[in-house]
């Protein structure tokens, strides 16, 4: 990023005793209005200064977008007229009640993420590339379920039943608990394009568009089953599922871990989660450098 202003330094200092040659003849009110802009120092080497805005760090942007991710707030630093360095995060909770397989559940979506992009720009236009890393990923959904006694369910094609209360064997309602996590990879690469420059070359606005995908990995789903389940309606045949050599548990245990592969597949298409963001964009120059 320093480089272009090295050149630009280069440029100038090779060119100025050509300059000075040519106008040998001016006035020095001339040669004092070359040192008030800068250009030359009395009694000193020539330096050419560059403006200040053109500075890496020398204008920000803050803002807030909408995504799938959930809402968020974006801050962005300029680096050079091609690059700027943008953080964001997102946040976003929501709760909701589905039945899948017989288990009525209530379920828990928590969106939670942070990231840090480089935001190129190819050419003198909005068009952007911005690569970056997701450095914080806490998305997932958890779900909950109480079955009644005697609630049927299926796993991996089967039918089981939750066992009534029975104080006398100690048989209690089957419960499950789930966890759906969308971070294996964390942290995470992430790749977008999008439209707008949030540190525009006009203005203090701008309404950047972003889409693209973060690589969060195959989603990770793990559930547990707790309480007492039976192979028939009658309940003749139960098991505590916290037993590990019971055939009744073992049986349903390896059916359910059978449909904990099938979900996994079906949500396989996750591991690339779609970022679509639109939001809005002020930017600013920090006090004492003018642009």
């Amino acid at each position: 990023m320093h480089f272009h202003r090295l050149r630009y330094l280069g440029a100038a200092v090779f060119l100025l005793p050509a300059a000075l040659m040519a106008q040998f003849s001016s006035t020095a009110n001339t040669f004092d209005e070359l040192a008030t802009a800068g250009a030359v120092s009395r009694g000193g080497p020539a330096v050419q200064v560059s403006d200040e805005s053109g500075r890496p760090f020398s204008r920000y942007a803050i803002g807030v977008a909408i995504s799938p991710m959930g809402p968020g707030g974006e801050l962005t630093a300029y680096i050079n007229n091609h690059v700027n360095v943008r953080a964001s995060g997102n946040a976003f909770s929501y709760s909701t009640t589905f039945t899948t397989n017989g288990f009525p559940a209530t379920a828990s979506l928590n969106m939670a993420s942070a990231r840090v992009s480089g935001d190129i720009y190819p050419f003198h236009l909005g068009f952007r590339i911005s690569p970056g890393i997701m450095m914080y990923n806490g998305n997932e959904l958890t779900a909950s379920s109480s079955l009644n006694g005697g609630a049927s369910f299926t796993l991996n094609g089967n039918t089981y039943y939750s066992a009534t209360a029975n104080p006398l064997t100690g048989a209690t309602p089957l419960s499950a608990n789930a966890l759906l996590g969308l971070h294996t990879n964390n942290p995470a690469f992430t790749l977008t394009t999008g439209w707008g420059n949030t540190i525009p070359r006009k203005g203090h606005w701008s309404f950047p568009f972003e889409v693209g995908a973060a690589f969060i990995g195959s989603p990770a789903v793990n559930v547990n089953l707790a309480g007492w389940a039976c192979t028939d309606a009658a309940q003749t045949q139960c098991a505590n599922m916290a037993s590990t050599t019971n055939p009744i548990a073992q049986q349903i245990q390896s059916d359910l871990n059978t449909q904990i592969g099938r979900w996994k597949n079906d949500l396989d298409p996750l591991q690339t989660f779609p970022i679509l963001s639109f939001g809005v964009a002020y930017s600013f120059s920090p006090s004492g450098v003018v642009h």
